[in-house]
């Protein structure tokens, strides 16, 4: 397996076990210290890095003297108010003295089943990793309810591992990995260095969650490295408590890694191409060829647009002859698109009345 040294862009899922000390509902803090020095030698071999920190809830119980048995959802809402932003204090604090800026990032499932709040996440997280700013991804639990919720940060993480095309995401947990069975319950389990793909046989393996302080058990574990690894981003689970836990996984650390099926761009593209176009844009000679050249789409080289598109849907791409070049995520509605159509960029925003992207289509929301 690539080394975690060779990432371009890497996501960090910390559950709540590793940041939360079980017995007194302190933050371990030499822990933290260790993790955030392991960010800094990521982020000095050049990977952007993203961290989807669990222990909200967990930090805010403590403080609130709630029991660690199951919480109410009005108690959850509240512990993760309170520990919220303690975790977020613990990460600036901890990446701070490596020059590190960070960024906290909340969602909840609806901001990646609803295409709009999708591209704005994805917009976000990708000018903060433009900046070189580490988000800190959690869920909004002071908001989420039973229904909208992702359920565990291991959904979560994948779905961030998508959303900024990672190239591997690694899943810190209380175990070193997946097994055949339980560990802690049958001697005989063996561990998988690597998986290929995820079969039935390799699902009625996987267990539930052991530990108090964390929801995720090997069954979510599996559903994260199905959403990565088909969207081209391989996946690892490693045991997370020891210190410097990403060097050691470096170093030989045993893991279970998920082979990704194909790379994060082909995947992206392939998603893209496979959407119905709720509507078209017509390009001039010189958006087709800016467009050939890798180039995004601007709003000048469109001649004319077909079709009642929203923000975020997938509309085809034509020449003037009729041609479908391809299709694309656009970030304007067909009645915005329809005032701006033909126009520089520099005069967007006196047409809509407020700030706007450049682009009508970004290059890497489009597929040829």
């Amino acid at each position: 397996m690539a080394a975690l040294s060779a990432a371009k862009r890497i996501v960090i899922k910390i559950g709540s076990a590793l940041l939360v000390d079980r017995s007194t509902g302190q933050l371990r803090s030499d822990w933290l210290a260790s993790l955030a020095a392991d960010v800094a030698w990521l982020k000095s071999a050049g990977a952007d890095v993203v961290l989807v920190s669990s222990g909200s809830i967990a930090l805010g119980r403590g403080v609130l003297g709630l029991p660690m048995a199951e919480l109410a959802l009005e108690q959850s809402q509240a512990a993760a108010a309170v520990g919220q932003i303690r975790l977020a204090r613990a990460y600036e604090e901890e990446l701070a003295p490596h020059a590190i800026t960070t960024a906290q990032v909340l969602l909840t499932l609806e901001d990646s089943a609803d295409r709009r709040r999708y591209l704005n996440s994805r917009a976000t997280l990708e000018q903060l990793l433009s900046l070189g700013v580490v988000p800190i991804v959690n869920e909004n639990d002071t908001v989420a309810t039973d229904e909208i919720r992702f359920g565990d940060n291991d959904r979560l993480a994948a779905q961030i591992a998508v959303t900024v095309g990672a190239d591997q995401l690694i899943l810190l947990s209380d175990v070193d990995g997946f097994y055949s069975a339980n560990p802690a319950q049958d001697p005989g389990a063996t561990r998988f260095d690597t998986i290929q793909a995820i079969t039935p046989q390799i699902e009625a393996m996987a267990g539930d969650a052991g530990s108090g302080l964390s929801k995720g058990g090997m069954k979510t574990k599996l559903m994260a490295a199905k959403t990565a690894t088909h969207a081209g981003c391989a996946m690892a689970i490693a045991a997370g408590f020891g210190m410097n836990p990403l060097r050691a996984i470096e170093g030989g650390a045993n893991a279970t890694w998920f082979i990704a099926q194909t790379n994060p761009q082909d995947a992206r593209k392939r998603w893209i191409a496979a959407m119905k176009p709720r509507g078209t844009a017509v390009l001039d000679a010189g958006a087709v060829a800016a467009l050939r050249k890798g180039k995004s789409l601007l709003p000048a080289g469109v001649s004319a647009i077909k079709g009642n598109f929203q923000r975020g849907d997938s509309i085809a791409i034509c020449d003037t002859d009729g041609h479908v070049l391809g299709h694309g995520l656009t970030r304007y509605t067909a009645a915005e698109t329809r005032l701006i159509q033909g126009r520089k960029s520099h005069e967007i925003e006196a047409l809509l009345g407020y700030p706007a992207r450049a682009a009508l289509i970004h290059r890497d929301d489009m597929a040829l």
